[in-house]
């Protein structure tokens, strides 16, 4: 099906935002590999959007419902120009990838996987996918693959003040009396089996190690991560027994989670009822 009119008016205007790049340039298992790398990180930067943008209007104060908003902002517009490139590289529409898939094809990573739960909830596992999303764009941020290195520079110099504002909430529950600082040991136990997942191996990243693209191999990248969040809560006197930072299975499910099958269904409404909505 071709991209009706007022979709490719859109598309030009957000061209501007990705690097123009070749193709051709790159040999076949390399490109293949390269898309597998940009879906997954465009994957987790979308999921987590809408996981945020589920606090609109409910969180604990006003200065949160905008700043949750502009953070689940950052995040879809981050994945959006992530599915540009991908479609650039594939051919592909980013509106098709985005939301044209069924729920089960979604790549993001297992962290993602929870509903939102309490605010102690979303606070954790932002913080715990802000480090790691920190440790996998500097590990890019020298990509041999200029466009996507131009591309991460950019999106390091927004994801720094995400990483900022959960650290200032991290620290505010771990100090905030019995019952906030429950929760959030509570949400870290939940979460921190799941952590690593952000890394979990991707079948083109031999490829990936090869070119250039990707300076260090996944289980090198969760190892930093892992000693860096655990440095943190650490400080804060958090240990949480019995919890274990698993490196978790691979992107692909057989089945959506159910909370994520609810996500999908709400992300994906408009354009299951009017197919040439244009987001």
């Amino acid at each position: 099906m071709s991209m009706p009119a007022d979709r490719r008016v859109t598309r030009a205007a957000v061209a501007p935002d990705v690097p123009a790049f070749d193709v051709h340039g790159l040999e076949p298992p390399v490109r293949e590999a390269l898309g597998e790398l940009l879906l997954t990180m465009a994957d987790d930067e979308f999921v987590l959007g809408f996981w945020d943008s589920e606090w609109t209007g409910i969180a604990p104060m006003l200065e949160e419902d905008v700043a949750f908003s502009s953070l689940a902002q950052d995040e879809i517009g981050h994945a959006r120009v992530l599915y540009e490139m991908l479609a650039q590289l594939t051919g592909g529409d980013a509106d098709e990838i985005a939301f044209g898939r069924p729920a089960d094809r979604y790549r993001h990573c297992r962290l993602l996987d929870h509903p939102r739960t309490d605010w102690a909830f979303s606070v954790a596992r932002r913080w715990l996918y802000d480090n790691a999303d920190a440790v996998r764009l500097s590990a890019l941020a020298s990509s041999s693959f200029q466009p996507l290195a131009q591309l991460v520079a950019k999106l390091r110099r927004e994801e720094v003040y995400h990483l900022m504002h959960m650290d200032i909430w991290l620290r505010r529950l771990a100090d905030g009396g019995d019952e906030p600082r429950a929760r959030l040991e509570a949400a870290l136990a939940q979460l921190l089996p799941d952590a690593l997942t952000p890394f979990a191996a991707l079948d083109g990243e031999p490829a990936l190690l090869e070119a250039g693209i990707l300076t260090a191999p996944m289980s090198e990248l969760a190892d930093r991560h892992l000693e860096r969040s655990s440095a943190v809560l650490a400080g804060l006197g958090i240990r949480i027994a019995g919890a274990t930072p698993g490196r978790g299975s691979g992107r692909d499910r057989e089945r959506a989670s159910d909370a994520f099958q609810w996500l999908w269904s709400e992300f994906t409404m408009v354009i299951r009822s009017e197919e040439e909505a244009v987001w």
